[in-house]
């Protein structure tokens, strides 16, 4: 029982009390490390919980990053089987207004059966362009927490771009222009493309929208192809 009880120097060591003889002085310190230790269970608590409130919103992030790419991926098959639907009305559409407008016609002459293998030639080559992209990029949407935003900061530039290539690819074809020559004449003019693009890319994004747009962008893309001298033989060549 007496090694229980403290001596006087004792406590005043333990305690650093400058009056340890005085037991007042043993409660008043036992008050103090009491409320140092529960404002640090405080602080961690509120640590915690900006964690936590930290981790809602990084996960609300990545719902919407994740919402924004499945859009885009409805987006995609929409320009693919959109496009191999409405290709021979959109084709009709584009020949009229270079007829009409810029009254030009049969600026290649090729025969149909020719016509038609050089088509699907060109547009498989285009969809193999289109995949080629949009497979990595789907794939990259995986990685934890970055794979969404790499997807959408790679895939709305390249829709844009992509837009461009399909509503202008009409007149580039009957000028005679191969796929590689397409790619050419569209990055000689960039800056206009990628424009013309943008704007096709929000109008198609656009759920009914984008049938009644679609019709639209093909003249468009059309009189965008001769007005700004994309079929001049030196952009043509490349």
């Amino acid at each position: 029982m007496r090694r229980l009880v403290f001596k006087t120097s004792e406590a005043h060591t333990l305690f650093n009390c400058p009056y340890g003889d005085q037991p007042d002085h043993l409660w008043d310190n036992f008050l103090f490390v009491y409320d140092w230790l529960t404002g640090m269970a405080g602080n961690l608590e509120v640590l915690t919980k900006q964690e936590n409130i930290m981790l809602e919103i990084l996960r609300i992030l990545v719902q919407v990053v994740s919402f924004l790419f499945v859009l885009l991926v409805c987006y995609f098959l929409f320009i693919i089987f959109g496009g191999i639907v409405s290709a021979p009305f959109n084709e009709f559409i584009s020949k009229y207004v270079e007829e009409r407008i810029f009254g030009i016609r049969n600026v290649v002459e090729i025969p149909f059966a020719k016509e038609v293998l050089v088509s699907i030639r060109e547009e498989s080559k285009k969809l193999l362009f289109y995949f080629s992209v949009v497979i990595p990029l789907f794939v990259v949407n995986f990685i934890p927490m970055i794979g969404s935003v790499i997807s959408i900061g790679i895939g709305t530039p390249f829709s844009a771009y992509y837009n461009a290539l399909d509503f202008m690819d009409y007149p580039m074809t009957r000028n005679g222009a191969v796929f590689k020559q397409k790619l050419g004449i569209l990055n000689k003019k960039l800056p206009l493309s990628m424009g013309f693009g943008t704007i096709a890319f929000i109008m198609t994004f656009l759920p009914v929208v984008n049938v009644i747009m679609t019709p639209l962008l093909v003249v468009a893309g059309t009189s965008l192809f001769y007005k700004n001298n994309y079929n001049t033989p030196s952009v043509l060549q490349k």
